[in-house]
């Protein structure tokens, strides 16, 4: 019984030892799929935002959908991919300016 309370602790000992890092690998300032993305408020004051979301989206036949912005350093922009409304054109145009 002490042999597995001792190897308990010297596990914790190792977990707590050794903190999280969320940092080390580094996060890219465009992400996305079919459903979606984040672009981040960075690359956002760099670039036209709106027009890389719209660019993505119809890689998929799709349209955007802006969920939401984090406006401060580190912050992100969240949108979503929509499939076309009924009634409107067959697929949407992707710009190439």
């Amino acid at each position: 019984m002490r042999i597995i309370a001792v190897a308990g602790l010297i596990a914790l000992g190792v977990l707590a030892g050794g903190a999280a890092r969320a940092d080390i690998l580094p996060v890219p300032p465009f992400k996305g799929n079919d459903t979606g993305g984040i672009i981040a408020y960075s690359m956002a004051t760099q670039v036209d935002a709106r027009q890389v979301a719209v660019d993505h989206c119809a890689r998929y036949g799709k349209v955007v959908k802006f969920l939401a912005v984090q406006p401060y350093d580190g912050g992100y922009i969240s949108f979503s991919c929509r499939w076309v409304p009924y009634g409107a054109a067959d697929r949407p145009i992707r710009t190439l300016y």
